[in-house]
């Protein structure tokens, strides 16, 4: 586990292996979660990168009859 600094500006760096592991870009945005006490930053991915993201998933379910 890596530690960081917060600034006086509340900013932090991302430690590069974690910016390599994840393929953070410069400018990239990220949404900021708290959840159970502690902060999560999630990478917003590009439309183009989640394209088949879901291929296979099997899409076969019940319906109720006033769903239908």
């Amino acid at each position: 586990m890596q530690t960081v600094t917060v600034s006086p500006k509340f900013q932090v760096v991302i430690p590069k292996a974690v910016r390599q592991a994840l393929q953070i870009r410069p400018g990239q945005k990220m949404q900021v979660v708290e959840y159970n006490g502690r902060i999560e930053l999630i990478p917003e991915k590009d439309i183009k990168e989640l394209r088949g993201f879901i291929k296979g998933i099997n899409t076969e379910f019940e319906r109720e009859e006033d769903r239908v």
